[in-house]
């Protein structure tokens, strides 16, 4: 066999060790399929195997299926069910089910197979495991965890995950686990029922080998006489109580918009009613359900599949190689520059943080050590692992110390006067190749770059705020910036083990852009009388995480105000005064800085908060008597920022939608349900899109213009993921 190694002992006992060659990880792909098949087959007719322990050759068990080719059979069916609908259905029906009736034969083979778990088991490899009739953990290794994540790309568990995990630990404990995709821990995942021991890493062999002798005739307890649910079957009190709550849950926190909420609750209740062989068909039919959706198409592509392309550095210039980069200076300790500092030591970037005074940068150090000791007080480190990454942040104002760093980040004020006067310091003392980066949020980079003698290593390195926790970072080319700074700014951002996305240079780059128009359609409705809990409702109910106020409150109206004059002072004559302009002026005027002094659009009463009553203020004729339509409201906040996406690809900003739509996922928090701005417009069709973006151009204003390239994709309905794709 290819993917596993068989070793029988003289007690007539398997190991069977899971180690797909040329694969850092395990996955469950049509080959390691097929081998399972033969191996479960081998057991059951062979006379002289009692039994089998399954582990892994690598440091994780199994991280699940292969996304790639699930990703392509998805292609395959949705191609096939605009020719044979029925017939499309029914095969996609057949694949799917494979896996769980492949789980299936291996349960019910007639002997005791024993998982031996020593290390990560996410998704099907974490279902694999519960298909087995014992199950070991290793206590003594960190990376030994499970989980089932499939929701957070728009798909449920579909190798037995929704019947299996309920049946071992209960209902309501298997919910949260199922809708939420939490990983865990060994002593979690032993306390809850899914293990039968946690064990050190070196006696799982012996222990598994041990229970398979001990129980020579195992079965799983759902297919045993009498069997009863842990905590109460379905149709029980406390199943009621669950299955309502979990409803009005995903209600709450979804709006509807993510289908595979529905169904994992769906496919467990429906399953805990019927016997396991039946519970594992509706699951099934519950997967093929969301694989014709175009949310959990979408959210796969993007959230797994594009996300995983990037991180490696796909986005990385033709003829640029990998590299490594080792030691990095941060100018600027304030809360951006801090971060970037944390995120650096944490990937193990010697950062040298300077400030203008020593007690500035000594701060900004200090927020690396505030963090460490959170993680140590949750046990998520220990005090002499901490002490190693904060060691690594040296805190000066020393700039000479910058000599043999590999990269620089400057995330000093958004004031272009200060950021040339801190690039002409900081070339005195970096060596030729070293990588200039500036982490402004609006400033065209090219116009910074004139401040530089070597404009050719000159980048932007936008990071999002907070650092330690957003994902993204736009690479941001200058009109000089050459190959080789692009490629290690790739570096740099996939060793802090950010996603990267690289963008042309224009003022806002890409996700400021787009976001400028979100908060801005949230003011011109306060400006024509819109409610101010209607527009903010509306938004979530769109998929968006904040509303348009909410989200100008956090990244600080203070900021919006500085951006806002340096914008004026840079374009002059060619600035265009928008609505929103004076209701910024008039909160900064009143200090309404946003939650970062608990006064903005809302007020903040510790976690706390409630929109400012006075916001009325800015409805220019007064509130409206009546109210616009939710899905009015809802379509000019999603068409605002949609438009303005098509625009940079248009522009040629962006090059590619995957860029495009991670890049509004993880930039602004654009409805992860639909995949991102490019794959909105995609979804609901270009045809479509611009029929319903005139409309509200009609209605509302020169933000709904589509580009013209936009317009000219819809006389053929062509999606932006077939003209731009690579």
């Amino acid at each position: 066999m290819k993917n596993f190694s068989i070793d029988k002992d003289a007690d007539g006992i398997l190991v069977v060790t899971f180690d797909m060659p040329d694969r850092s990880m395990n996955v469950l792909n049509v080959s390691s399929m097929s081998e399972i098949a033969e191996l479960t087959e081998m057991i059951k007719s062979d006379k002289s195997i009692n039994g089998a322990v399954i582990t892994s050759g690598k440091k994780a068990f199994c991280a699940g299926a292969d996304l790639e080719e699930m990703g392509s059979n998805l292609s395959g069916a949705r191609g096939e069910m605009k020719k044979d609908p029925e017939g499309a259905k029914a095969e996609l029906f057949k694949s799917v089910y494979k896996l769980n009736k492949l789980f299936r034969d291996l349960e019910v083979c007639g002997k005791p197979i024993a998982a031996a778990l020593n290390g990560l088991a996410l998704g099907g490899g974490f279902e694999f495991v519960m298909a087995c009739t014992g199950r070991f953990i290793a206590s003594d290794n960190k990376t030994a965890k499970v989980g089932l994540p499939e929701a957070l790309i728009g798909l449920l568990p579909g190798a037995g995950g929704t019947q299996r995990l309920p049946r071992l630990v209960g209902l309501m404990a298997a919910s949260a686990v199922l809708l939420q995709g939490k990983q865990l821990s060994a002593s979690e995942a032993h306390a809850m029922g899914i293990f039968h021991a946690a064990v050190p890493g070196d006696q799982l062999i012996t222990e598994a080998k041990k229970w398979i002798k001990a129980n020579p005739k195992a079965k799983q307890p759902w297919d045993m006489d009498r069997f009863k649910f842990p905590g109460g079957a379905p149709y029980t009190a406390q199943g009621y109580q669950m299955f309502a709550g979990a409803n009005a849950m995903v209600s709450k926190e979804s709006f509807g918009n993510y289908p595979a909420m529905r169904n994992i609750i769906a496919s467990v209740y429906e399953g805990s009613l019927v016997p396991m062989d039946a519970a594992l068909r509706i699951e099934s039919r519950y997967f093929c359900d969301l694989m014709l959706r175009p949310e959990s198409g979408n959210m796969v592509r993007s959230l797994f599949l594009s996300k995983q392309a990037l991180e490696k550095g796909e986005a990385r210039p033709e003829g640029q190689i990998k590299g490594d980069i080792k030691k990095v200076g941060v100018i600027g300790a304030g809360f951006m520059g801090a971060g970037v500092a944390y995120v650096s030591a944490m990937a193990g970037i010697e950062v040298v943080l300077i400030d203008r005074d020593q007690e500035s940068a000594d701060k900004g150090k200090q927020f690396a050590i505030n963090e460490q000791a959170k993680r140590v007080k949750r046990k998520k480190t220990t005090e002499e692992k901490a002490l190693i990454i904060t060691d690594r942040i040296s805190a000066t104002t020393d700039y000479s110390k910058l000599s043999g760093v590999d990269l620089v980040v400057e995330a000093v004020f958004e004031n272009s006067e200060l950021k040339a006067e801190i690039t002409k310091k900081v070339e005195q003392f970096i060596d030729q190749t070293a990588v200039f980066g500036s982490n402004t949020s609006t400033i065209p980079i090219t116009d910074l770059a004139t401040a530089s003698v070597r404009p050719d290593n000159f980048i932007g390195i936008h990071f999002f705020s907070p650092v330690h926790k957003m994902m993204l970072v736009e690479i941001i080319k200058g009109k000089n910036t050459s190959d080789y700074a692009i490629s290690r700014a790739i570096d740099f951002v996939s060793k802090i083990r950010k996603v990267p996305i690289v963008v042309e240079d224009t003022r806002g780059f890409y996700a400021n852009r787009c976001v400028m128009r979100y908060i801005q359609e949230g003011f011109n409705m306060l400006s024509e009388g819109v409610k101010p809990a209607l527009i903010e409702n509306a938004a979530k109910m769109a998929g968006m995480p904040v509303g348009p106020l909410s989200l100008q409150d956090e990244v600080a109206i203070d900021l919006a105000h500085k951006v806002m004059l340096q914008s004026q002072h840079d374009l002059g004559s060619q600035y265009v005064e928008g609505k929103g302009d004076a209701i910024v002026k008039t909160m900064y005027e009143a200090e309404r800085f946003g939650r970062k002094n608990g006064k903005g659009f809302y007020v903040y009463e510790g976690r706390e908060k409630h929109l400012w009553d006075e916001l009325d203020q800015f409805a220019l004729d007064g509130i409206l008597r009546q109210q616009p339509d939710v899905q009015d409201v809802k379509d000019r906040l999603m068409y605002a920022q949609a438009i303005e996406a098509a625009r940079t690809m248009a522009e040629g900003i962006v090059h590619d939608p995957r860029e495009a739509d991670l890049g509004s996922i993880f930039g602004w928090g654009f409805a992860p349900f639909t995949g991102g701005a490019i794959s909105f417009i995609d979804t609901i069709g270009a045809r479509a899109f611009v029929a319903r973006s005139d409309e509200l151009l009609e209605a509302y204003g020169p933000q709904y213009e589509v580009p013209p390239l936009l317009r000219e994709m819809s006389k053929t309905d062509e999606t932006f993921y077939n003209k731009f794709s690579r």
